[in-house]
């Protein structure tokens, strides 16, 4: 008999005959008469109603965590998931007995600290609401990759391993290649910018690794970065309209392939506004009484800014524009009216700063300057300036923090909450 997954249960009470699940013991109860034991897939949970003593003995040994198969009658019970139970089952061990498991999984909340959730994260991602988490995530990719694909754009995939960091300055993790020293890829942005080159319009989904030292509850060694480079702007307002739409398609995706995980932790998934508020950030600092040559804005600035987005435009999210020139890449383009600021904005979204993006310097001649500018030998650089020798249109992209982004969906206390392994200064396993 096929198998029948347990939110398809319900389909089969009209049914006559009998159905066959597979998953997990979740939890029994054993009464006087009667056991109910609860199996879980990877779609939901059921109901099997135990009476035969043979089988109830069966059962008594199997503890939560052993996977079965159980073969039995649908009928329809109000107290049931989804409103149907199974009866007269047989059970199927498919599995030795399961050790009984650090946490009690069948409990409604998980129930144990973070460093606990972290350490058993093998068996802790088997609870519902950890689950749920990441089908958020996943649905998320899903709605970034469909919006891309439709719009045209082509996805790729760089290396991780590479002979230079992307950005001077910024901390990497070398190690030997070969007797050479490489290092982990901290951002795909030089290959993107060459690949754009090739096909006007990239994204990747994959990891980037930043050895940066900070051990705060928004920060990671390593994380999923979603990518985007495009060619043919007329400035970064254009990256920040793309932006927009690949967010509204993430959000549309997330309540069509993950709604039950959205009710089961709560979230409260954003309205993407049709224009993203935007500020520029000289108007930033001085809204958060800030000094003007402040080059960035710290995590209470990003707060107080969301809140009066929030306040003013009932947006959940706020751009803002111009960062200084000084706090930028050296590929960033100058804003045209005044190069002391750039054509590049981050996204704020619930007071936290979840995407940077921009305009790039298209121009062979005006990288030549602004790697000099800075100090730095273009021969560095030397595949990435061929592709701006031979022909590049104006160009932009952005990077959106694939943890930040389901951290903030889910109001988890901590992004370490919402990756399946996360990597930070403590922690290498699992």
């Amino acid at each position: 008999m096929s198998r029948t997954l347990c939110s398809a249960l319900p389909a089969t009470r009209t049914r006559t005959g009998s159905v066959t699940v597979e998953g997990w013991i979740h939890r029994r109860r054993q009464l006087a008469t009667v056991t109910f034991v609860v199996i879980r897939d990877r779609s939901g949970l059921a109901q099997v109603v135990v009476t035969d003593p043979l089988v109830r003995e069966q059962v008594s040994t199997l503890p939560e965590e052993t996977v079965v198969r159980v073969t039995g009658t649908p009928i329809g019970s109000e107290k049931a998931p989804g409103g149907v139970e199974i009866i007269d089952p047989t059970v199927q061990p498919l599995t030795a007995p399961s050790e009984p498991p650090p946490i009690e999984l069948w409990r409604p909340g998980l129930g144990v600290t973070l460093p606990t959730a972290l350490d058993h994260a093998a068996i802790t991602w088997r609870h519902p609401t950890r689950q749920a988490v990441w089908k958020i995530a996943a649905a998320s990719m899903t709605g970034f990759r469909r919006h891309l694909d439709s719009a045209g754009f082509t996805e790729v995939t760089t290396p991780k391993i590479v002979g230079q960091s992307t950005e001077s300055g910024a901390n990497v993790f070398p190690l030997d290649y070969f007797g050479a020293t490489a290092y982990l890829a901290q951002s795909p942005q030089l290959y993107k910018q060459i690949l754009t080159g090739v096909f006007e319009r990239v994204y990747e989904v994959g990891p980037v690794f930043r050895a940066e030292p900070h051990d705060t509850a928004r920060h990671l060694a390593e994380y999923v970065s979603l990518d985007v480079e495009f060619g043919f702007i007329r400035d970064h307002r254009d990256v920040l309209a793309q932006l927009r739409d690949a967010l509204a398609a993430m959000v549309d995706t997330i309540n069509e392939k993950a709604g039950a995980a959205v009710e089961t932790v709560g979230a409260q998934l954003p309205s993407i506004p049709e224009q993203i508020p935007i500020i520029h950030f000289r108007e930033a600092i001085e809204l958060v009484g800030a000094a003007p040559t402040e080059p960035d804005l710290t995590p209470e600035h990003e707060r107080f800014l969301g809140a009066w987005a929030k306040s003013r435009f009932d947006s959940d999210f706020l751009a803002v524009e111009g960062y200084p020139a000084a706090k930028r890449p050296f590929y960033t383009h100058p804003q045209p009216s005044d190069p002391r600021w750039t054509n590049s904005f981050d996204l704020l979204f619930r007071g936290l700063e979840l995407v940077t993006g921009g305009q790039r310097l298209h121009n062979h001649a005006d990288y030549l300057a602004a790697l000099a500018a800075r100090g730095e030998d273009p021969a560095e650089y030397a595949p990435y300036l061929e592709a701006m020798r031979h022909g590049m249109p104006p160009h932009g992209g952005f990077a959106i923090g694939l943890e930040r982004w389901v951290a903030r969906l889910t109001e988890a206390d901590n992004i370490r909450q919402a990756t399946l392994f996360p990597r930070d200064l403590h922690r290498l396993r699992p």
